[in-house]
């Protein structure tokens, strides 16, 4: 292992490791097939060190926080919200004394944790007494804490630079060009996997909470007038856990929804949000994520970005509770517009009618004359204010000059309000006609945390069972076959050259096929051998106990089939590609029941 594993503590590091690292990559490989491919997305690699202006441009730089407390006299910091959450769980959990009423009020502010302000999360740490927990000293009151690691650009270090927290943006400032190599059509999608960076107070947990991880993000640009999808009926009869937020705020727990009844009575807002609901569904069972502990939770309002349409978490089940996994939210067009409104590039979507139509246009037409005179240096500013007004507001203003003569209005970039009179604006709806309609696309979007995603995969394929004398507990990882960091094994029942050469040459089949496979020819017990590939999850062994037919031997079952040799791996290829199952082989094969030195297994 690297040498830097010691500092994990400080640094908040993690390496994956073999075996690990094959079902990364595995699980990305799937990932590619399962999104971009299937569904014809445009893939990108964007750079992982990001400008400041963009950053600036999305939020990041502002809002981009979570809430920290300081131990009053070492200056330790730790994170608030885990404070109050391990806190409530711990009085849960072993406080044998705590009243039914207590247990639902620390129930409820468990559920409730991610919506608490910065005010309401300090009252609670107080009122519940909570301190440091290394010197328990008293903390300070929670602060906002940007989470983004911060660099310089160029030899000068005058250039301001963040490595980025998300791939996200990378995406949306190339906007332009992946629109033009879509053909100018919509919808359409761009997806990408990166390393991402984020400055954890507190990072813990092995794969879940870490500085460095690596990120499967998708933004699926959409017309914001038609977010329909023309393939939500594939996946509108799934059945799953569901948290919709309603549940949380009063306390109930997650019940199975049907996932097309949810976006009908507008739980889930849009096809489009719930058709990718439906397809992470479809990933992560496949990968081998447990039905019965995975659920999707629904933002809390004060959890939600404000310009979010709606937002979705993929939750599984582990030893640590409920992990955020995947993320699916509506961010409406609020990236492109930010982007736009700071580079001066329009980031839009083009939609030509076959036939004029005729439109009614909000025509704001400041009068920079009598605006200079009343308000001089500051003309510029009011003029970009009032032409910036939305339709509502404009059409507020119209009203109130027309009774009035008169009205105040605010200017952000002034930071006051001031007066505006009738002759200073003119405000009217025209009718025009237009050949077509130019728009700020909608994006919904999936990220996917791969590292959390592959921990609690960890966590729900592994098992033990006893060995065949009873003597031992064996570990073995149930992983499915496109995820197995290894497809099969090859293993000589004895030493032999004659079944050393055969084995040899069912492991050129297998790498001519394309298979991961490991061949054993060291002569240790059959029994042994299968144990250790279990401990690894492989999900297929070979014995060669006879030149011209061999036995296949499937992990979870144990049960064995017997082929030819010529035809190992085109059976185990079968499999792992999906294209039959175990039982569809076991039924094509005659089945061997009594294994090679079974007693030693």
């Amino acid at each position: 292992m690297p040498s830097f594993k010691i500092y994990r503590g400080v640094a908040g590091l993690y390496d994956y490791g073999p075996p690990g690292c094959a079902v990364k990559s595995n699980v990305l490989a799937f990932w590619r097939q399962h999104f971009v491919l299937e569904e014809g997305m445009l893939e990108v690699d964007c750079p992982c060190v990001t400008p400041d202006v963009v950053l600036k441009a999305s939020g990041h730089v502002d809002k981009f926080t979570d809430l920290m407390v300081k131990d009053e006299k070492t200056g330790t910091c730790y994170r608030a919200d885990h404070l109050l959450k391990d806190f409530c769980k711990e009085k849960l959990e072993k406080d044998l004394t705590l009243s039914s009423e207590k247990a639902a009020e620390l129930k409820h502010v468990v559920a409730v944790l991610d919506d608490l302000s910065p005010e309401e999360l300090g009252a609670k740490l107080k009122e519940y007494g909570i301190t440091a927990p290394d010197t328990k000293n008293a903390l300070s009151d929670p602060y906002p804490f940007n989470l983004m690691f911060q660099t310089s650009i160029g030899p000068s270090g005058l250039l301001p630079g963040y490595m980025r927290p998300e791939t996200a943006q990378g995406i949306f400032v190339n906007f332009k060009d992946l629109y033009y190599y879509n053909g100018n059509r919509l919808p359409f999608a761009a997806a990408q996997i990166g390393q991402a960076f984020r400055n954890e107070i507190s990072p813990r947990q092995g794969l879940l909470r870490v500085r460095e991880f690596t990120l499967a993000e998708i933004e699926h640009f959409v017309d914001p007038e038609d977010k329909s999808h023309p393939k939500f009926a594939d996946v509108a009869e799934l059945e799953f856990l569901m948290f919709p937020r309603e549940e949380q705020l009063s306390g109930q727990s997650a019940k199975k929804i049907v996932l097309g009844e949810a976006v009908s009575k507008g739980t889930v807002n849009n096809e489009t949000l719930g058709y990718f609901i439906g397809r992470v569904y479809l990933f992560l069972t496949h990968l081998g994520i447990d039905k019965e502990k995975l659920r999707f939770r629904q933002h809390l309002p004060n959890e939600m970005a404000h310009y979010a349409a709606d937002c979705w978490d993929a939750e599984i089940e582990c030893s640590y509770g409920w992990i955020e996994c995947v993320g699916i939210a509506d961010r409406s067009a609020y990236d492109l517009k930010a982007h736009s409104e700071k580079s001066g590039v329009a980031l839009v979507a083009q939609e030509k009618f076959s036939e004029p139509r005729e439109v009614e246009k909000l025509v704001i037409v400041p009068s920079k004359k009598d605006l200079g005179l009343a308000f001089k240096g500051s003309q510029k500013m009011v003029v970009e204010a009032l032409e910036a007004m939305n339709e509502t507001e404009a059409l507020e203003m119209k009203a109130a000059l027309e009774s009035e003569g008169e009205v105040e209005f605010n200017v952000c970039t002034l930071g006051k309000t001031v007066s505006i009179k009738k002759n200073m604006v003119s405000i009217s709806l025209e009718k025009k006609k237009e050949h077509q309609r130019v728009f700020t696309p909608s994006v919904i979007e999936p990220s996917f945390g791969i590292g959390r995603i592959i921990y609690c995969l960890y966590e729900h394929c592994f098992y033990t069972r006893p060995s065949k004398a009873g003597e031992e507990q064996l570990n073995v990882f149930q992983f499915p076959p496109l995820v197995a960091p290894v497809k099969c094994t090859v293993f000589p029942l004895i030493k032999s050259k004659e079944f050393d050469d055969v084995a040899k040459e069912i492991a050129k089949s297998l790498r001519a096929a394309g298979i991961s496979h490991i061949i054993d020819i060291t002569g240790t017990s059959i029994g042994k051998r299968y144990a250790r590939t279990d401990e690894i999850g492989v999900p297929f062994a070979v014995t060669v106990d006879s030149t011209t037919n061999v036995t296949i031997r499937e992990r979870d079952s144990k049960n064995q089939i017997r082929v030819n040799t010529n035809e190992v791996a085109s059976v185990v290829k079968e499999v792992i590609d999906g294209q039959s199952t175990w039982a569809d082989i076991m039924w094509k094969y005659p089945a061997h029941h009594t294994a090679p030195t079974a007693n030693e297994e």
